[in-house]
């Protein structure tokens, strides 16, 4: 694969797990195990998200030998969790996990996936009265 080939797919997929839609959502989902069949694990406003949903299910799959997007995100609760779950239960603990970062992506909270945390202005809050020390009242 040509570099400029390899840029442009890292531009498409940052994450492993996930895609991109043409109108912009990013969706995630995951082959089974021994199986043709694929699990669903919903779409997202941002990358970060689906690539969230992604790991929590791989990590449940694979366990603690999966090469995940976000290892230092995979919290000690799913650690001690059997892993042996159906298909329907993966579904929807990451699709709980997904939503819960999409939340804090789309309030400005985000992590990139560096050290660095994500410099994302702030979004005022549009129903919010001014307080006096912003207000422009003189």
């Amino acid at each position: 694969m040509t570099k400029r080939k390899q840029r442009q797919h890292q531009q498409d997929k940052p994450y492993r797990g996930i895609r991109m839609r043409k109108w912009g959502k990013w969706v995630a989902e995951i082959r089974e195990p021994n199986k043709r069949s694929r699990i669903w694990l919903g779409s997202y406003s941002s990358p970060v998200a689906a690539a969230r949903a992604y790991d929590t299910a791989l990590f449940y799959l694979r366990g603690p030998s999966a090469r995940l997007n976000f290892p230092e995100c995979i919290v000690e609760d799913v650690v001690h969790e059997p892993h042996e779950l159906s298909a329907a239960a993966i579904r929807k603990k990451a699709t709980e996990v997904g939503a819960r970062v999409d939340a804090l992506q789309t309030a400005g909270h985000g992590r990139t996936r560096s050290d660095n945390p994500a410099r994302v202005p702030e979004k005022p809050d549009l129903n919010e009265y001014p307080s006096p020390e912003t207000s422009e009242e003189n």
